[in-house]
């Protein structure tokens, strides 16, 4: 669907290569803070984001309640940065997320955390940036340059530096076989057909992204990246609440578009997607096995945790086409750049 001419199509197209880069290098590092974390057994994770990063950290909120049972939970910059809140995180451990590394408000909390006692972590893609050098635990991302201001490789290496540190943490075998495939699992996912879907997204004025456990912030992320790369205005909800009041817009084929993961969820998500399409809505679902609606294919991970990583990219590369239908440029999206430093 894209000819590679702009950087978010450039840009996702390296994905792959960039959690290859991300496992073999930091593979270690990663090892080392999941039996940090084993060993400090946190009693709450906090977690630091704005954005596309805010997405990869509501990844790595579900991964880590599914896999350990630890609770995870946002802090909002501005507690410290305009509230000036003091913070009691004794025994706790912070994750900060971000491309650039540079915006004030997530670097004013990340000080705040470490000072109430907690372990700070950083996962960042620029590697010489305020957070990397102020944090107790870096981890860089690897991802390269990115120019376009849409984050996609970004987003993609944080979400894998989520998932490989769970895995380490928790141990388990299944996750640890899957990992070291991510990249070729994401390689084809770049080569997933989602056209059929193009004339409804390009014609579209508001659409609904559902999805659940794992593949909710993974909604999130998508209806973001349809609003500033496409002008579409898009919600994004839990499958289970879009049972809700949102369910009343549903009707006379109000687009949706569903991640659905292979995972404990998958028969839950699957009733949803058919009460959506009773009720009318014109159902696309991003699924790597037959689902209920019209399916745009991703590639299997052979991991549920990992399932919603590919439907990303091959998301992606279906918004890029879809901006350039709307006649827009994804690179250069009107009122936005590429690092917001928020205070």
């Amino acid at each position: 669907m894209s000819d590679a001419t702009t950087a978010m199509a450039r840009e996702t197209a390296e994905a792959p290569d960039a959690v290859a880069r991300l496992f073999e290098r930091e593979g270690d590092s990663l090892a080392r803070l999941g039996r940090r974390l084993s060993a400090l057994r946190p009693p709450v994770i906090a977690t630091c984001a704005r954005g596309s990063s805010d997405h990869a950290a509501g990844y790595l909120k579900y991964a880590v309640e599914i896999g350990l049972g630890v609770p995870v939970a946002s802090i909002g910059p501005s507690v410290a940065s305009v509230y000036g809140a003091r913070l009691s995180m004794a025994g706790g451990v912070l994750v900060s997320i971000s491309q650039s590394g540079r915006s004030p408000d997530i670097v004013a909390l990340q000080a705040a955390a470490r000072h109430a006692g907690a372990l700070t972590v950083a996962f960042v893609n620029v590697a010489d940036s305020p957070l990397a050098a102020e944090a107790d635990v870096c981890v860089p991302l690897h991802a390269g340059p990115e120019t376009s201001v849409a984050a996609t490789k970004s987003f993609v290496a944080a979400a894998a530096a989520a998932a490989a540190l769970v895995s380490a943490w928790s141990g388990e075998a299944a996750l640890a076989a899957a990992l070291p495939r991510l990249p070729e699992a994401l390689a084809a996912a770049l080569a997933c057909d989602w056209s059929p879907a193009l004339e409804t997204f390009r014609t579209a004025g508001s659409l609904y992204v559902v999805g659940r456990g794992p593949g909710f912030p993974i909604a999130q992320e998508m209806a973001l990246k349809c609003k500033e790369t496409a002008a579409i205005h898009a919600e994004a909800f839990s499958s289970a609440e879009v049972m809700h009041g949102p369910l009343r817009l549903v009707e006379d084929r109000f687009p949706v578009l569903a991640v659905v993961p292979d995972d404990a969820a998958r028969a839950a998500n699957v009733a949803a997607l058919e009460r959506l399409g009773r009720t009318g809505g014109e159902v696309f679902t991003a699924a790597a096995f037959d689902v209920p609606g019209r399916r745009l294919p991703t590639a299997p991970t052979g991991h549920g945790l990992l399932d919603p990583i590919a439907a990303a990219v091959s998301f992606y590369r279906f918004a890029e086409t879809v901006s350039r239908a709307r006649g827009f440029d994804p690179d250069r999206p009107a009122n936005l750049a590429k690092v917001t430093e928020t205070r």
